[in-house]
């Protein structure tokens, strides 16, 4: 079955060309479900959590639909929280980059009102914010909801839990029940259900959670560290384990780049698979993936599908993926042909809410790997290579080696000195 890109969604040029410049070449299956229905003017309740990419799954569609011409909003998005507000406010104006007459203004608690009262009096035609410093606008007379066309409850379950049903109900009554509505919750309780009834008009349903097994054999973990640390992180676990081979899963295209970049600088051969590059050039970096003559390869969902490579040693997920499935399809790339594996996923922060969910859907909990220190990699790397020396002893052969150290033994130092020096420079070779 063909992947969905983008660009087979009817999405206007401009977003199109903002969703390239981000680096995404697919729409999650909450993105590739929800947006078309959107786009038709349907009721959708979107049945995800945090993760999955419902962000773009609505705020694509509120930047296309949303009236250019007005400076009252045409579209509201109400969050449960000034964190979530925020960050809804930014992805939507990365979104928005090359599309013109688009303002989106975030209003939530904590700010001075004077400053949001200013800017709604400016105009703006997406408005994101929290139920309570909403609700505390529409009393003002400061923001009007006569023109609304689309309204967006985010984690909606989340912001009935905060005892804000009362507030969205008003706020909800503003609109006299002609606005598209578009809801996103987690789970779909009773209360949910009520919301629905009174106020959505035959909504579609769009429900991604799933059932998905990961292949036994590979041990999973994550690894708290944060994003500046990433590359690092890959090259200490890299050196202590000295894996041969290693696959590295990025969400977009412009990271993978970068981080190829970042590795070639500290020795590691490396090369980039993604959607950017023509079928021959993909072809040629797999082939030297498949030989050896690379150890690390930086890709993309798209791009990696598909790849058949045995000895895969370890799975780093650099980037949380945006939908679950997409975790089992990356780390299924190891442990294969009775082989055991790794698996590491990167979190930060609110990220690990990611990684519950993922935990949710593979029904399996992923091991804390603390990132090893410095001192550590440095004594890994000495006792590989007294392996390497015990080895070369037993296959003998070292007479002539021995004749030329033979005058230093019999100077003022000692074989174990100079055994130790030839160690040190061994080492310091990498």
């Amino acid at each position: 079955m063909k992947d969905i890109l983008f660009s087979d969604l009817n999405i206007t040029p401009e977003i199109k060309k903002a969703i390239h410049e981000m680096g995404f070449e697919a729409p999650t299956k909450v993105q590739s479900r929800s947006i078309p229905h959107i786009l038709e003017g349907r009721d959708v309740v979107g049945h995800a959590q945090t993760g999955t990419g419902k962000t773009a799954a609505f705020g694509i569609p509120a930047l296309q639909m949303a009236n250019k011409g007005s400076k009252i909003p045409s579209v509201l998005i109400l969050c449960p929280t000034r964190e979530l507000a925020i960050q809804v406010t930014g992805e939507l104006i990365k979104l928005a980059k090359f599309t013109n007459g688009i303002y989106t203004l975030p209003v939530y608690g904590g700010q001075p009102i004077n400053r949001q009262i200013k800017a709604l009096k400016k105009g703006a035609q997406i408005v994101v914010g929290t139920p309570g410093r909403v609700i505390d606008h529409l009393k003002r007379g400061t923001l009007k909801l006569d023109n609304l066309e689309m309204v967006v409850l985010d984690e909606a379950d989340e912001m009935l839990n905060m005892g804000f049903r009362e507030d969205l109900e008003e706020i909800l009554s503003y609109s006299h029940g002609k606005s598209q509505t578009i809801m996103f919750s987690a789970t779909v309780p009773k209360t949910i259900r009520n919301i629905m009834n009174r106020w959505m008009d035959q909504p579609v349903m769009i429900k991604v959670e799933g059932k998905a097994e990961t292949a036994s054999g590979i041990d999973q973990y994550f690894m708290e560290v944060r994003d500046s640390m990433r590359t690092e992180a890959i090259s200490r676990v890299t050196d202590m384990a000295n894996f041969k081979l290693a696959l590295i899963f990025c969400n977009t295209k412009r990271k993978c780049d970068s981080l190829v970049q970042e590795l070639l600088a500290r020795g590691y051969s490396a090369d980039a698979l993604h959607g950017d590059m023509r079928q021959k050039v993909r072809d040629k970096v797999m082939n030297k993936f498949r030989t050896g003559k690379i150890d690390m390869l930086v890709a993309t969902d798209v791009a990696a599908r598909g790849l058949d490579v045995d000895e895969i040693d370890v799975v780093f997920n650099y980037d949380i993926p945006n939908d679950p499935e997409y975790y089992v399809h990356r780390i299924g790339r190891t442990g294969r042909a009775g082989r055991t594996g790794m698996a590491i996923t990167f979190t930060s922060g609110r990220k690990k809410k990611s990684i519950r969910f993922i935990e949710k859907i593979i029904r399996t909990q992923l091991k804390p790997l603390p990132m090893p220190s410095a001192k550590e990699v440095r004594i890994s790397k000495m006792d590989q290579h007294i392996d390497d020396i015990v080895e070369t002893l037993q296959a003998g052969g070292l007479r002539e080696y021995i004749e030329q150290l033979e005058p230093l033994a019999e100077s003022n130092f000692t074989p174990i000195e100079i055994a130790a020096a030839l160690f040190k420079m061994k080492l310091a070779e990498g």
